[in-house]
Order: C-alpha cells, then structure tokens, then sequence
C-alpha cells in the first residue's frame, strides 16, 4: 500500500497518494534530475501525438519525424514549464505547431468550396451531422471527408471533437482567439457537411 506522502529526490515538494504517477508527479522528477521519467511521458503521450500529427500531415514518415521533433522540443523546453495549462495543452500546442509549420512549407491543393454552398447550409443539418457518427461506414465516409479539409482545419476539428479539448484549451494551443475558434469550427462543419452530402450525390 502506498504512503500517504512520499518524496523520491532531493528538492521536490511532498507529492499526495493522488498525484502519484500523474503528469504532475513525472515532470517534478524530470526538472529534479530524473531523466529517465521522460519515458513515463513518452508512453503515455507518444501514440496520441504521433495520431494528431499522422491526421495533419498525412504522411506516416513525416508523422514519425514531425513526432520525435515534438518530443525533443517537449524534453529540450521542459524545465520552462510553469504549469499555467496542463502539461496535456502544453504538449499538443508543440505537437500542433510543429505539424502546421511543417505543411505550411508545401503546397496542397485542397477542394474549394462556395461561400454561398457554406451559408445555406442549416444549423439543424450540421446538428443531424455530428450526431449520426456510430456506424463504421459512417466514421469512414467523414474519415474522407476530413481529408479534404485545410490541415488547420483538420487539426482544430481533430482536437475538439476527437481529443475532446475545451475552446479554452484550443486557445492555448493554436493561439487563435476563442470567438475566431468558435468561428472556424461553425465554418468547419459546413464544410464537412458540403464534403459529405456531395458523396451521397456522387
């Protein structure tokens, strides 16, 4: 059974049975010289990252090169974490940035759609949208359709439907103020409609 209170290194504050092995718990270590934890980080961070940045840049190995550069920098800017969001935001930002600077660098040719298309499209429609993503056929037909958004499109739905991230937190990752992300995800969403009804036309 384990203590109530335990301290494992010089120089760390006493740590409760409930932050044990959290984020919290490992990145105190790292900073006190415990290197080693860094893999605790890497196990439980590794495939999430590796999966947002493969859905962004569409490339299994620039996915793996983009990944490991987000975890050197993680590792390399570690001791500057303050904690002002959890560590979770802070490490998707890095992961984020990395992956959009990286595709902003090529040239992609993506479907344009009309702003007229995007305005006609109803909020009870977008509503019917989100809500009918259960069948296997149905994650596949938007798995298609998400690949014919923007990569910053693509990321910021990923995060906050998939990963389930707060508007707050996407403010602190992509730097976007929250009414441009509540903007861009209502935009978003026409679009993945516009994507998906034109396949059932197909």
């Amino acid at each position: 059974m384990l203590p109530q209170v335990v301290t494992y290194l010089p120089g760390l504050r006493p740590l409760s049975t409930m932050e044990l092995y959290t984020d919290t718990y490992y990145i105190q270590r790292i900073q006190a010289g415990d290197v080693a934890c860094f893999a605790c980080l890497l196990d439980k961070y590794s495939r999430p990252i590796h999966s947002l940045i493969l859905k962004v840049v569409r490339s299994q190995e620039e996915a793996e090169e983009l990944a490991q550069d987000t975890f050197m920098k993680v590792f390399k800017n570690l001791a500057s974490f303050k904690g002002d969001c959890s560590f979770s935001t802070w490490i998707y930002r890095i992961a984020y940035n990395t992956a959009i600077s990286s595709v902003r660098k090529k040239r992609y040719e993506f479907l344009a759609i009309e702003e007229t298309t995007l305005e006609n499209v109803s909020e009870e429609e977008i509503t019917n949208l989100f809500g009918q993503t259960e069948s296997t056929e149905q994650v596949q037909r938007l798995e298609v359709a998400l690949e014919q958004l923007l990569p910053d499109e693509r990321a910021l739905i990923l995060l906050f439907y998939w990963k389930e991230k707060t508007i707050e937190e996407l403010v602190s990752i992509t730097g976007l103020t929250a009414s441009n992300i509540k903007v861009k995800l209502h935009r978003i969403r026409k679009k993945l409609f516009v994507l998906l009804n034109g396949m059932d036309h197909e």
